[in-house]
């Protein structure tokens, strides 16, 4: 009997750690899955506890381009007919990412020793939960290569509308930090050292309040930067870390969801998306608890997420779909509308498609106004710090310049 660490997923959601005693890998995983455990990793004593933290193995992350690649590959060769594990086999030896070639190594033995496609990808523990299910669903359904089509097709929306808020939001991003560097420049060098001038200028005549106050802030933050500068970094790693804890990105999110044009972009991204997922899932044959189990753990806000918690026991007590999600509260009127079009119908799935496209172009449209209001705000905003800067310089002297030879004649 060999002892064996195993890295388990409880019925409760918990990530535990157990060792076991077998005489096979293969035998310890029956085994806990029997149980009703999860298993992510086996790993005997001699690889070491390391081993199992980190999956069992080093493989790095997998490029989104090329796991999208991928797919579209896998999709074709066994849409014309070809086996899974000869498709696994043809597409890493031709995969150009190292990393991808470690897990379709990977996951080429597990089908090899009798494992499913599916939970092939699941023991990687890099790929979405809705990827895995797709899987599995379009193995039930023994129409594989059209489940991973729809994915295909589900990943390339969501990485267009990734794209294009990242595009939209970069020109605004730029003028931001321009902004505030030209800002530091002009107050923490170039105002210090005006700062003799207006000195000499203050013994004959007071200064305009506006100097004074742009050189208290100047001189001060020149003055201390050796403690602020060390400060400032704390307290962004602080800031850092606390956000990305639950609770933090919890009060983030929430706050993201109060601000005007900003909240409704994302509650039409998330109704996208959480749309185009149901959508895959039904198609490849889930049930819609199970499709909404998964789909709803994907959704990237935090509170929106929360507030769909609700939804799934709703569904289950045999409450409608349409009317649990109105429970939840964050989904708009026009989406509900049609989700309850599509349940009543029997067309529910493709009434989700219809969502889905719906709320990405309004996720646009919300996009573009988001972008156009932020760059003006920008720079506006950036101007009346810089306007007060050089009024802040300027008016002294143009003082001084009023009160020469033809002030003193008068």
């Amino acid at each position: 009997m060999t002892e064996f660490i195993c890295r388990l997923g409880t019925p409760t959601g918990e990530i535990v750690t157990r060792i076991v005693e077998a005489n096979a890998a293969s035998e310890a995983r029956s085994r806990l899955e029997k149980e009703g455990f999860r298993v992510f990793a086996v790993s005997s004593e001699k690889e070491g506890l390391s081993a199992v933290l980190t999956g069992g193995n080093k493989k790095g992350k997998v490029k989104q381009a090329d796991f999208l690649l991928f797919n579209q590959q896998l999709s074709a060769l066994l849409r014309a007919g070809i086996p899974v594990l000869q498709s696994i086999d043809l597409l890493k030896t031709r995969s150009a990412s190292g990393n991808l070639r470690i897990v379709l190594a990977d996951v080429e033995d597990k089908i090899k020793s009798g494992i499913p496609l599916s939970e092939a990808f699941e023991a990687q523990g890099m790929f979405p939960r809705i990827y895995t299910a797709s899987i599995l669903a379009g193995e039930q359904s023994g129409a594989l290569d059209d489940v991973l089509s729809r994915f295909v097709d589900y990943l390339k929306r969501s990485v267009g509308i990734s794209r294009k808020l990242r595009g939209a939001l970069a020109y605004p991003a730029f003028l931001l930090v321009a902004a505030t560097m030209m800002v530091a420049f002009l107050a923490l060098y170039i105002v210090p050292r005006m700062s003799s001038l207006f000195q000499s200028l203050s013994a004959n005549r007071g200064l305009p309040t506006v100097t004074i106050v742009v050189l208290a802030v100047a001189n001060g933050i020149s003055g201390n930067i050796l403690w602020l500068l060390p400060l400032a970094i704390i307290i962004g790693l602080a800031l850092y870390v606390w956000l990305n804890t639950y609770k933090g990105k919890l009060i983030l999110h929430k706050l993201l969801l109060r601000i005007p044009v900003a909240g409704q972009l994302i509650r039409n991204m998330a109704t996208a998306q959480l749309s185009r997922s149901l959508s895959t899932l039904l198609s490849g044959g889930l049930t819609v608890p199970d499709s909404w189990e998964i789909s709803s753990q994907a959704i990237n806000n935090l509170e929106l997420r929360r507030r769909s918690q609700t939804v799934l026991p709703m569904i289950r007590e045999g409450r409608g779909f349409t009317e649990a999600l109105e429970k939840a509260g964050w989904m708009p009127a026009l989406a509900l509308d049609m989700v309850g079009i599509g349940e009543r119908s029997g067309s529910l799935r493709e009434m989700l498609d219809e969502v889905a496209g719906f709320y990405d172009s309004e996720a646009e449209v919300r996009l573009e106004q988001l972008t156009t209001l932020l760059e003006p705000m920008i720079l506006l905003f950036m101007a009346g710090i810089v306007v007060t800067i050089l009024l802040a310089i300027y008016l002294p002297i143009i003082q001084m310049i009023s009160a020469g030879p033809v002030g003193g004649r008068k």
